[in-house]
C-alpha cells in the first residue's frame, strides 16, 4: 500500500446550481460525478474539486481534504498505529456510495480517506 489514487478538495455552497454553472460553463471543468447534493469536477489528472450543498452535508464548516484509495482500512490501521486519532472510523455511507473515515491534521483540517463504491466514479 503506497500513495493515493486521487485527491478531492470538498467545499461547501449554499447554491449548488449557481456553483455548478460557474465551474462547468465558465471554467469548463468536466463534471465527473453528480451525487445529488454534491458534484465533483476534474481539475487535473487525479485532482478534483467537489462542491456540496451546505444543508445536505454532515460537516457544514470549512473544507474537507479527501484522499481516494482502495485501501481505506489499511490506511486507518497504519495511521492509528502511528498515534493518529480518528473522528470517525471506516464506515459505509450508503447515500453517497462511499466507504470512508475522518481524521484531523495538526492544523485542524479535516481529512477524509475514502473509497468510491459508486461504479460511475472513474478508476483511471
Amino acid at each position: 500500500m503506497s500513495g493515493f489514487d486521487a485527491q478531492i478538495t470538498f467545499c461547501y455552497t449554499r447554491d449548488l446550481d449557481t456553483t455548478a454553472e460557474f465551474y462547468e460553463s465558465v471554467l469548463g471543468l468536466p463534471l465527473v460525478l453528480d451525487q445529488g447534493g454534491c458534484r465533483i469536477y476534474r481539475a487535473a489528472s487525479g485532482a478534483y474539486l467537489g462542491f456540496c450543498e451546505k444543508e445536505k452535508t454532515a460537516r457544514p464548516e470549512g473544507v474537507i481534504l479527501t484522499l481516494v484509495t482502495e485501501h481505506v482500512d489499511g490506511w486507518h490501521e497504519r495511521l492509528k498505529a502511528a498515534g493518529v486519532e480518528f473522528e470517525k472510523a471506516p464506515a459505509l455511507n450508503p447515500e453517497y456510495k462511499i466507504y470512508h473515515c475522518f481524521l484531523k491534521d495538526p492544523n485542524g483540517y479535516v481529512i477524509e480517506i475514502q473509497r468510491f463504491e459508486d461504479p460511475r466514479w472513474p478508476t483511471a
